[in-house]
């Protein structure tokens, strides 16, 4: 099983550059190696290339929406890393529940609970 210090990567697809920018840093201070992207379709684009250990996505974002990207995302690839949504929606459980994520966080969230969803999300087979 994986834990904090072997989850090198995490992928952030949040369209506010401000909370994205946020969530990198804090991330990245906590040892992570962040790789962003504003929208569903560029977060496809940087799994093209890269395979990060988990996603936190965004639900709500122009071009290409978090349910588009999860849908896309699964069909795409074999084996997908597990997503922790990020939504300012007021269940954030169903928003998860909705694109198969592990877990679902409300905005503005909790670094502690993000820091624990993050663990939890790396020790599931």
């Amino acid at each position: 099983m994986k834990t904090h210090a072997d989850v090198s990567s995490v992928l952030v697809i949040e369209d506010e550059p401000d909370l994205r920018a946020l969530m990198a840093l804090v991330l990245e201070d906590r040892g992570y190696t962040v790789l962003t992207a504003s929208d569903g379709r560029e977060g496809l684009e940087v799994l093209g290339q890269s395979k990060p250990d988990v996603i936190l996505l965004d639900m709500k974002m122009p071009v290409m929406d978090g349910w588009e990207f999860a849908s896309r995302y699964r069909a795409a690839f074999e084996h997908p890393a597990p997503i922790v949504v990020l939504t300012a929606a007021e269940d954030p459980r169903t928003r998860a529940e909705e694109v198969g994520a592990v877990a679902g966080l409300g905005k503005p969230v909790e670094l502690e609970l993000l820091f624990a969803a993050l663990e939890d999300a790396v020790q599931r087979p």
